[in-house]
């Protein structure tokens, strides 16, 4: 048996997101989704940064620390095929493989010299859960990492699923200013699993401080709560 590979946390992700239920299912679906990567104490050096500020894309290899499993399946259901249909796991980015590892490009807004943090990088579009651990950073290389002719399999269909978003004046008001353009884009990807489908259903998703609350019928997602935990 191959002996495990020793993998080293360098940083941790602060997001909106305390919980899995809301994240975006890919990275980049979200632009306004701010996050921040914070880095572990013995990688605060503002050295290894150096350059990074010359490109407007990074790629992020992280944990699904919230999805490790001793086992795995060689099958997985894609939430947007339903739910029921399966196909094969490295035919996916499910969380549940083999080596919970995620991959996300995102988009690099600037690098900050933090007085107690040291060298902190904020980015935008990032599907991570706050406090996701993170092995590395790489950048992102349009000259090589870009294929505009690339197929999509059986995502293709999915490219551009939007439902649409009524948030109530009143409510919106709750919500920071600097928030609501990411809350809505969150939304409006549809937050609940594909496999349910109840028009009288109210769901709950943690963004933040708060707990927002919702319902969605014929494609239209109507906010009906927004309460600050």
């Amino acid at each position: 048996m191959t002996s495990p590979v020793p993998m080293k946390i360098i940083a941790t992700m602060r997001s909106a997101f305390p919980s899995k239920f809301g994240i975006p299912r890919q990275s980049g679906l979200v632009e306004s989704l701010k996050s921040t990567i914070v880095f572990e104490p013995a990688y605060r050096n503002p050295d290894a940064l150096r350059g990074l500020e010359g490109f407007s894309h990074l790629w992020l290899i992280w944990s699904f620390s919230k999805a490790v499993r001793e086992d795995w399946s060689p099958t997985v259901r894609p939430p947007r095929l339903g739910g029921n249909t399966r196909m094969g796991v490295f035919a996916t980015r499910s969380p549940f493989r083999p080596n919970a590892i995620g991959l996300s490009s995102v988009k690099l807004d600037s690098v900050e010299n933090h007085p107690t943090l040291g060298p902190v990088i904020h980015v935008s579009g990032a599907d991570l859960l706050d406090g996701t651990p993170i092995f590395d950073i790489k950048p992102y290389l349009p000259y090589t990492d870009s294929h505009p002719d690339a197929l999509g399999g059986f995502t293709a269909g999915y490219q551009g699923y939007s439902l649409e978003v009524d948030f109530p004046p009143a409510l919106l008001n709750q919500v920071p200013e600097a928030d609501r353009e990411a809350l809505i884009g969150v939304l409006a990807q549809d937050p609940r699993p594909s496999y349910q489908d109840d028009p009288a259903r109210v769901y709950g998703m943690a963004f933040g401080s708060l707990d927002v609350k919702f319902k969605v019928q014929d494609g239209l997602l109507t906010v009906v709560g927004v309460e600050s935990k």
